[in-house]
């Protein structure tokens, strides 16, 4: 797999590809919250895409304060085999004139949605850190979106 030109490495990607459960954390006046949500992985755009309600905590939330971070992780018992992913960035509910591709995007991963009224939305990841024992115990690989791509604006509101 050919690294990404926002420069992220290969293996990181390959490792959001082969999952697709996450665990968003929100922040507000109330304290932090977390949810797991369904997500797909964009490529081209380089976001995660996925469904929420806005009447959900932390959509509502999300939608007060973009700023969330998450985790993507496998399950095991092995030391050897561990590995996750912790990110940072921006949720964002998508432009009306990026609806049809994003929605592409999602429905690729999850077929069955198409039937459902999806309210998707979009998580432009600014930071990620993955930890990948069966590289080495301990070895993590960083990446961080170059300061002119922070924003996200093509794409969402």
């Amino acid at each position: 797999m050919e690294a990404l030109s926002n420069g992220i490495d290969p293996r990181i990607v390959a490792f959001i590809r082969r999952h697709h459960v996450m665990t968003l954390a929100t922040v507000s006046v109330e304290g932090s919250y977390c949810a797991n949500l369904f997500y797909a992985w964009d490529v081209a755009r380089c976001c995660f895409v996925v469904t929420s309600d806005p009447s959900t905590r932390h959509g509502g939330e999300a939608l007060k304060d973009g700023r969330v971070s998450g985790s993507v992780v496998l399950e095991t018992r092995i030391v050897g085999k561990v590995q996750g992913l912790q990110w940072r960035g921006r949720m964002m509910r998508v432009k009306a004139h990026e609806m049809v591709q994003v929605r592409k995007t999602y429905l690729k991963r999850f077929p069955y949605a198409a039937v459902a009224d999806l309210d998707l939305w979009v998580i432009v990841p600014e930071w990620m850190k993955y930890t990948d024992n069966t590289l080495g115990f301990g070895k993590k690989l960083l990446w961080q979106r170059a300061i002119e791509n922070m924003g996200g604006e093509e794409i969402c509101d």
